[in-house]
């Protein structure tokens, strides 16, 4: 017999009320509105940032838990931050980390080598040292991409994380069950990153996508952090791949 909505007998899912999340790239953009959203739904947080300024300013809005300023792309200082927690933690979220676009012809192999075992050191080490401070059916979140999953110039090192994002993601879902490990795959979001990268072509660029999008607006970081906490809250979900690009892919160009 299947229990009816709203009656007693259903399982429900868990809100966030009594749990705590880890926020590393806390300090702006998606971080800081998922952040915001856990507050909102009664969680604890505790917040990542690399500048020790924004995440002062951002720790007297969010009255966190517990505030840390260093590079999560440094992993000593990611094995040391999990080490110095005080307790068990209910999920970890990645936001840190940026694109790396570059064409070959002008591309740095140092520089490029530095991009690709930055981002996925950074994954494995928050799997590694992160599994014994997350409770069993907790969450590590991690955020991709969508744009590497078309070929084009200046996309190799992009593409070949994009690539591998998803496939790490599932194994370390196996590897650290009942942890549950997800990745949140991202088109264009509206953040500073976006406004850093495009400069004097963001306004452009918010144009475009506001008159081609199928939903006929921007996305922006509320709609990345919704995607997480529900994903956070829903303990069916595990080594998956969702997607938040306001139908980007689906354009032909």
């Amino acid at each position: 017999m299947t229990a009816a909505p709203g009656d007693p007998g259903a399982r429900r899912r868990p809100d966030l009320a009594d749990q705590t999340v880890v926020v590393i790239g806390a300090s702006a953009g998606i971080g800081l509105e998922t952040a915001r959203q856990v507050r909102a739904r009664g969680g604890q947080v505790v917040l990542v940032g690399r500048n020790p300024e924004r995440l002062q300013q951002v720790a007297l809005e969010l009255h966190p838990v517990g505030t840390a300023a260093f590079d999560a792309t440094d992993t000593d200082r990611l094995k040391q931050f999990f080490q110095d927690l005080p307790g068990p933690v209910d999920h970890v979220m990645v936001t840190a980390g940026g694109p790396f676009y570059l064409p070959l012809e002008s591309m740095d192999l140092a520089d490029a080598r530095r991009a690709f075992d930055e981002r996925l050191a950074m994954t494995l080490a928050v799997a590694l040292y992160s599994r014994d401070k997350v409770r069993a059916g907790g969450t590590l979140l991690f955020i991709g991409g969508t744009g590497g999953r078309r070929p084009g110039v200046g996309m190799t090192v992009m593409s070949a994380v994009t690539a591998a994002l998803p496939a790490l993601t599932a194994n370390l879902a196996l590897e650290l069950a009942p942890i549950r490990v997800n990745l949140i795959a991202a088109g264009f979001v509206d953040t500073p990153l976006s406004a850093s990268l495009l400069g004097d072509q963001l306004d452009a660029r918010r144009e475009e996508l506001r008159a081609t999008l199928p939903i006929r607006r921007v996305v922006v970081p509320a709609d990345v952090a919704a995607l997480a906490v529900h994903i956070m809250c829903n303990d069916a979900l595990t080594g998956g791949t969702y997607d938040v690009d306001g139908g980007q892919q689906l354009l032909s160009h």
